[in-house]
C-alpha cells in the first residue's frame, strides 16, 4: 500500500470513529454512549464550561463535542440552557406548594390561563389525587403569599379552595442522573 492510500484509509477510519453515530433513538427512548455522558455531566455541573476544556477532558476534538451536542439537541434530550436566578437575592424568601381544588374538571384550562398571569406562580401541574392542580409559588414573605392566595388565586373562576404547604427548606434540587 502506498503512503497516500494509507493516509486516506487512516483519515477515513478516524472520521468514522469521530462521527457521532453514538446515539440511537427508538420507541423506548434515547440511548447515549459514555462520551455523551461525560459531556452532559460536565455541562450539568457548569453549563459555562468551555467546549475545548470538555474536549480535552473527554479526549476528542472540540468539533466532535459540537457535533454531539447538536445531535443531542436535535433528539430532544437537551431542552436548552439557562441561567438560574437566586430568588433570595431578589427578596423572595418564601416558597409554597399549593393544591388547587376546582369546582369542575372543565375549569382547568381557564384556571391555568389565569395562573399564568400571576408571576409568583413558577410551576403548575395537572395532577391526580385530591387536587386538580398543584402549583409552586415564590413570594417575598408570608404576607405576600397570603395576598397572592387570597386576592389572586382564590379569585380565579372555577377555583373552589386551596391547600397550602410552606417549604421550610429545600433539601434536594437536582436533575435526573446521567
Amino acid at each position: 500500500m502506498k503512503a497516500f492510500q494509507i493516509e486516506t484509509l487512516f483519515l477515513s477510519l478516524a472520521f468514522n470513529l469521530l462521527e457521532p453515530k453514538f446515539m440511537k433513538i427508538n420507541d423506548n427512548g434515547i440511548y447515549i454512549d459514555g462520551i455523551d455522558k461525560k459531556i452532559l455531566r460536565a455541562l450539568m455541573e457548569d453549563a459555562r464550561t468551555p467546549i475545548l476544556e470538555i474536549a480535552r477532558n473527554v479526549g476528542i476534538s472540540g468539533a466532535a463535542i459540537h457535533q454531539r451536542l447538536k445531535k443531542l439537541e436535535k433528539s430532544g434530550l437537551l431542552a436548552g440552557s439557562k441561567f438560574i436566578i437566586n430568588p433570595k437575592a431578589l427578596g423572595y424568601t418564601t416558597m409554597a406548594f399549593v393544591g388547587v381544588y376546582l369546582d369542575k374538571a372543565i375549569s382547568n384550562p381557564e384556571a391555568v390561563k389565569q395562573l399564568r398571569k400571576i408571576p409568583e406562580v413558577i410551576e403548575c401541574h395537572y395532577t391526580t389525587g385530591n387536587w386538580s392542580i398543584f402549583i409552586k409559588i415564590l413570594s417575598k414573605d408570608n404576607e405576600h403569599l397570603m395576598h397572592v392566595l387570597n386576592s389572586e388565586i382564590q379569585s380565579i373562576k372555577g377555583v373552589s379552595r386551596t391547600e397550602t404547604f410552606i417549604s421550610l427548606q429545600e433539601q434536594i434540587n437536582r436533575q435526573i442522573k446521567i
